[in-house]
């Protein structure tokens, strides 16, 4: 939906991605929203010790805000609680702030993808009642490449042919699995380990190292040079 569409938004679920100073008293709020995408909006007079909506600009809580405007800054009105209150601690809370800064990076601003927003909501949900960190991001990674269009085929190789799970093959960004032997360089990984990702079977001790490094080239690769600082925090943590 492209900007300047929209006038008037009221009780839209969202999620704070981020925030940050604007002018003396304000702040700009980088949402997630479920029928619009990533929608910036201008929290007048949300800096001030008693504004009401202070306290509610936190990062991982289901939020239904209102806002207008045609502009690709918004005016954000008011903000109300959604359902079920989220508490993320420790590793988790950092790979919540990996996912928030994957969608700031990623998903381009004004692109609706209902089914990224409830697959967030369930995955920090995970994170909240202590799921394993390292399936459950590359649960989250792998949708979020297939739900902006990336295609990441898993069940057949380069040539279309099946990934058969005993052999061996290298995945090149854009190309897919190559068997190795085929002149590319890329990420080495059994064809177990590709048809285990696309089961979401993290349950294998080399399917969590090999998806790790698969998912780590990818990103790197859709990300560009700049890199993300809260993969290197969750590296120093050994989770990602």
């Amino acid at each position: 939906m492209a900007a300047g569409s929209i006038a008037r938004q009221d009780q839209q679920p969202v999620f704070v991605l981020h925030t940050y100073p604007f002018k003396e008293t304000s702040l700009v709020v980088e949402f997630f929203t479920r029928d619009f995408g990533r929608v910036a909006a201008v929290a007048k007079g949300a800096r001030r010790p008693r504004s009401a909506m202070r306290g509610m600009l936190q990062a991982f809580q289901p939020l239904q805000a209102t806002w207008s405007g045609k502009s690709e800054l918004r005016n954000l009105h008011s903000l109300e609680w959604g359902e079920g209150l989220l508490l993320l601690n420790g590793e988790a809370l950092m790979c919540g702030f990996y996912l928030n800064e994957l969608l700031l990076r990623l998903l381009p601003r004004e692109d609706a993808h209902e089914a990224l927003f409830s697959y967030y909501t369930s995955t920090l949900r995970a994170l909240a009642a202590g799921g394993e960190v390292a399936p459950t991001l590359r649960r989250f990674e792998l949708k979020m490449l297939q739900e902006l269009g990336y295609a990441l085929p898993l069940l057949e190789d380069a040539r279309g042919e099946a990934v058969a799970p005993a052999l061996e093959y290298l995945y090149v960004p854009e190309r897919g699995a190559l068997r190795e032997g085929e002149g590319q360089s890329g990420v080495q990984l059994r064809g177990k380990t590709l048809l285990d990702m696309a089961q979401e079977d993290y349950s294998d001790a080399l399917t969590q190292v090999q998806s790790k490094q698969l998912m780590r080239t990818l990103m790197s690769h859709y990300l560009g040079d700049k890199p993300l600082y809260t993969r290197q925090l969750l590296m120093d943590l050994q989770e990602l």
